[in-house]
């Protein structure tokens, strides 16, 4: 097999600047044209994709190149819709697949259309050489991951259990870093686990009335002490087994010193926000609601709080905690998304099976001395619920995000360079292959 790289890499980034092209922001969720336009892509490859319709407008696609073994599939999966993004926000078109100074500009370029590009690519060089295999090979991407998969991978699971007989699957999660802390190297980070996603409301019932009269009994005075207290609340880190392995990793090689110290970088103002977040359950004050008229004082007011609890948090003791640092019985708790509460605590997916070792073998043919560690993401991903399938799910980017790469996510002028997409088309696929063509 002798695969033109230079062809290949321009043919998928040409793929690449229209999927970015297409709006499947979420809300409003209508991401069935990115489905159609993925499938379209296989079709022409002559690979045959279902369409599964979860709700009008919320198409999945899915598709599996077979093998004549035995041994359960590898699934590359991802999600297609992106989070909105305004337009008088960003210095480029976020939908027009621009490329400007080497940068490729985009809602999803980093979250994650370049990564189904990488997946999706995959599949077609393996049907176009007409390359055995010694496991099925599948394809899925889904709606809805941007606000709690209910519509995407969440309802697959519970109503096509048929599609998920895989020995193990990637998808985002976590990726190459130039640097660690300001340390210039090459770390790649594999999430073998996620933090949890629990976003909280505040509730608080006041005194309506007229906004010419004094009160101590407005509702929005009440919640923006309790926000207060929220926002300044310094919370403990939590340094786990997988953060004391990179460490301990980093300290053998040299390239930091053994006196390396979590808590005294955060004190001297040091940690990045990037760390600080796999290592502390984080909140964030995200949405505001009250009041209609400037003088009526309304009734009530509400705040919503984006939070991502480490893995081995309790959801009923951060209630506790939480309710404890506001300190105010008016104001009410709840849990913004149903289903929180319901799901399993999360699992650590194992290391040192064929798909880790294939990530780190891959990983050190394209750069000698890079770190490949073991990590928590700290977003939610859909691998949270095909590990409590009993499938080994990983987080992997194949890329190495600079810090500006790294902002970009769910954030203005959101970008992935030319080289990275290049790297990522070339890494994907050397993963890929080893866990799934014929030796």
């Amino acid at each position: 097999m002798n695969i033109d790289w230079s062809e290949l890499r321009h043919e998928a980034e040409g793929a690449f600047v229209r999927y970015l092209q297409i709006d499947s922001s979420n809300p409003p969720g209508r991401e069935t044209p990115a489905a159609q336009f993925l499938g379209e892509l296989l079709e022409k490859e002559g690979i045959v994709p279902e369409y599964i319709e979860i709700k009008d407008g919320r198409q999945a696609v899915f598709a599996r190149l077979k093998s004549l073994a035995n041994n359960r599939s590898l699934m590359l999966a991802s999600h297609t819709d992106v989070v909105p993004a305004r337009t008088e926000d960003w210095t480029v078109d976020p939908f027009g697949g621009e490329i400007i100074d080497g940068k490729i500009y985009g809602r999803g370029a980093v979250d994650m259309k370049s990564v189904t590009i990488f997946h999706l690519f995959c599949m077609i060089l393996i049907k176009r050489f007409d390359i055995p295999l010694s496991r099925d090979l599948v394809f899925l991407s889904v709606p809805d991951e941007e606000t709690g998969s209910r519509f995407g991978m969440k309802w697959l699971v519970d109503n096509r259990p048929d599609l998920f007989d895989c020995e193990f699957s990637l998808n985002e999660g976590a990726s190459g870093l130039e640097s660690f802390n300001s340390i210039p190297l090459d770390i790649f980070q594999v999430a073998v686990s996620e933090k949890r996603m629990a976003p909280f409301r505040l509730r608080v019932k006041g005194t309506p009335g007229h906004g010419s009269k004094p009160t101590v009994d407005n509702p929005i005075a009440h919640l923006v002490q309790a926000c207060e207290r929220l926002v300044n609340w310094t919370r403990e880190l939590d340094v786990s087994e997988q953060n004391t392995v990179l460490v301990r990793t980093l300290t053998d090689k040299g390239l930091i010193n053994g006196d390396f110290d979590f808590k005294k970088l955060r004190e001297d103002g040091l940690m990045s926000p990037d760390m600080e977040a796999g290592l502390t359950n984080t909140i964030n004050l995200t949405i505001l609601n009250s009041g209609f008229k400037f003088n009526v004082i309304p009734g009530s007011a509400e705040a919503l709080f984006d939070c991502r609890l480490l893995p081995e948090m309790d959801l009923g003791d951060w209630r506790a905690q939480v309710e404890a640092q506001i300190d105010d019985d008016r104001i009410v708790f709840s849990y913004a998304l149903e289903e929180v509460p319901n799901e399993p605590d999360p699992i650590i997916s194992e290391w040192d099976n064929e798909l880790s070792v294939a990530i780190e073998h891959s990983v050190r043919e394209f750069f000698e001395d890079a770190i490949v560690s073991q990590s928590t993401s700290t977003v939610g991903t859909d691998n949270r619920f095909l590990r409590t399938l009993g499938i080994p799910s990983y987080g992997f980017i194949p890329c190495l995000l600079s810090q500006s790469e790294l902002n970009g996510f769910h954030a203005n002028d959101e970008f992935l360079t030319q080289d990275n997409f290049k790297l990522g088309v070339e890494l994907m696929w050397s993963v890929v292959a080893k866990v799934v063509c014929s030796k």
